[in-house]
Formats: structure tokens, C-alpha cells, sequence
């Protein structure tokens, strides 16, 4: 029998303090080579599988098209358009939701400009949008959706309003990753320890964004696993025999949760009741979204069922 080591994760301080959403992980120990191994498969994953929200739709109420100028406004819609692509957004509603933003000139349009909405925060208010004169206008209404990855515009036609322009949409709240591998050696036996250096733009933290990424690779690991007759928890033990009940491969639209807790778990792909049960409490919050009260609303509905979230021990 082969026995598994059992690693641990800790968080390292990142050489700039300043760096709020900046935080380094050390996972170890590992056996030789799965440093590599799962480094790479983290940072592939944090880069394009973490859920997080972006402007998709744009129109001006004084042009028809992406090529069009504003009177009075320094720049032009194309130049505008970037600059709202550079919003950090942070929603809180699984359907696209509209900002609308009206200034007069002369001055500086930023993105503390837009109306307040319960279901978007702009986290950086201080953006520079558009720099307009004395006679000058700025009105517009920007559509924010939440997403996964990239979008590009011709993916997303448009609605069909006149002056409606479609954009190009980064969803992704990590913004850089990083990871080093090094060999160290505990109990006469190599190893090695993985080193995770993870940015975001805030939306989310990092200690969030690797919940979540390791929770999407265990979900897609298992997959693999269940292909096989028995199930190898805690080592490579042919006698561990397992089986799945059946209440546990039943979806989770049988819980009757309501739309935004439900919804929430499609995302992050828990769409079944086993692989609800395989998340703590914590790793459910850690979703994008996913607030105490849709934990409370979950946990109510699986004791109704006698059964309850895994205890993170």
C-alpha cells in the first residue's frame, strides 16, 4: 500500500505590503515532481476559471456607433470605451445589470460618476472615463454582467438598440500568477514545496480565488476517480471499497434552494448533492456571490434531508 503525504497550505507575506491583494501560499510537503503538477494546474486555473464581472454593453445617448465622437469630449468612443473596460466591478446579481452615468462639463468623469446600484460596486471610483469642456455632455449607459475568463465582442451581438456597442469583457478578477517550485527535505525523504503568488484586482481575495480554483480542480479530479470501481481517499488501498449513495448523485435543483443560491452553485459547478456535501462552509462563502444567507438557506435544506456540510477538519 502507498501511502499519501499529507500537505498543508500556509500563507507567506508578500515582499510589498502595500500589495493588498497580493498573497504568496506555500503548499508542502509533495512528493517529487507534483509541485510542478499543481502549480501549473493552479495557475492555469486561476487565470481563466474564476468567476468575476465586466462592462459587455455600452451605449451613448449622443452617438450611434463605436466610431462616433462626443461634442465637447476630449476623447473619442473608442478611447471611452477602453477606459471603461478598465472598471473594477464587483456584481452581485447573476442577470446583466445596467449603470447609468450623466455629467455636464467642464471637469473630469470618472468612474465615481455612475449612479449607485445595490447590485454593482465600481471599486475604483477614481478611473478616468473622459475629460469634457465647458458645453460638453456625458451621458451613457453601461451594461455589467458577470462571466468567466474572456468574452470577446463579435461573441456577444447586440441587442438590436440603436447605438448599442458590444465589448470586449475580461471577467477574470486575478490579475497575475505566479509559482516557484523548491526542494526540500523532511524526514530523510525529498520533496518538494510549491510557492503560489497570487494578485487579484480586489474584487476577490486570493485566499478566495484559491478556493475556489482548488475546489474546481478536486471537482474535475473526482470525475476521474469515479470512473474506477473503488474510491482512494487517504492512500492507494485496492481493499477501500466505496460506493456513492444514490441520494447523493440526485441535482441540487431537488433541494428547492431559491434562484441566487442556486445559481451561485452552478457556477462554481456544484450541481450535485454529493458535491455539495464535499464543501466546507467556508468553501461555499468563498464563492462569488454566495453570502450567509444562501449558506443558511443550503444548510437548513440538507439537515430537512439528515445530512450537512463537510466539517473542514
Amino acid at each position: 500500500m502507498l501511502e499519501i503525504k499529507h500537505p498543508t497550505v500556509s500563507a507567506a507575506a508578500t515582499a510589498a505590503a502595500a500589495e493588498v491583494n497580493r498573497q504568496k501560499f506555500v503548499i508542502g510537503p509533495l512528493d517529487p515532481g507534483f509541485g510542478h503538477t499543481i502549480g501549473n494546474a493552479l495557475r492555469r486555473t486561476l487565470l481563466s476559471s474564476i468567476p468575476g464581472a465586466a462592462v459587455t454593453h455600452v451605449r451613448f445617448d449622443e452617438a450611434l456607433h463605436e466610431f462616433d465622437t462626443l461634442q465637447g469630449v476630449v476623447e473619442d468612443i473608442s478611447d471611452i470605451i477602453l477606459n471603461l473596460k478598465d472598471l473594477v466591478l464587483r456584481s452581485h446579481s447573476p442577470e446583466p445589470v445596467q449603470l447609468r452615468i450623466d455629467v455636464l462639463g467642464p471637469g473630469e468623469v470618472t468612474g465615481a460618476h455612475f449612479g449607485v446600484n445595490p447590485d454593482v460596486e465600481v471599486l475604483n471610483p477614481d478611473l478616468h472615463v473622459a475629460s469634457l469642456n465647458g458645453q460638453a455632455r456625458f451621458a451613457a449607459d453601461v451594461t455589467v454582467e458577470q462571466g468567466i475568463g474572456y468574452s470577446g465582442a463579435e461573441s456577444r451581438p447586440s441587442s438590436g438598440t440603436i447605438g448599442d456597442v458590444p465589448v470586449d469583457a475580461l471577467f477574470s478578477p486575478v490579475r497575475r500568477v505566479s509559482y516557484e517550485v523548491e526542494a526540500t527535505t523532511g524526514e530523510d525523504v525529498a520533496a518538494d514545496e510549491l510557492i503560489v503568488d497570487v494578485l487579484t484586482d480586489g474584487t476577490v481575495t486570493p485566499s478566495e480565488a484559491m478556493a475556489t480554483a482548488g475546489g474546481i480542480l478536486r471537482r474535475l479530479t473526482q470525475l476521474v476517480e469515479n470512473l474506477a470501481e473503488v474510491s482512494l481517499p487517504d492512500s492507494l488501498d485496492p481493499s477501500a471499497d466505496t460506493e456513492m449513495p444514490s441520494d447523493l448523485l440526485r441535482p441540487i435543483d431537488d433541494l428547492g434552494l431559491s434562484e441566487r443560491p442556486r445559481n451561485c452553485l452552478k457556477r462554481a459547478q456544484v450541481t450535485t448533492v454529493g458535491a455539495l456535501l464535499d464543501r466546507t462552509a467556508l468553501e461555499l462563502l468563498a464563492i462569488p456571490n454566495f453570502g450567509e444567507k444562501s449558506l443558511d438557506e443550503v444548510t437548513a435544506r440538507l439537515d430537512e434531508l439528515g445530512l450537512a456540510l463537510a466539517s473542514g477538519d
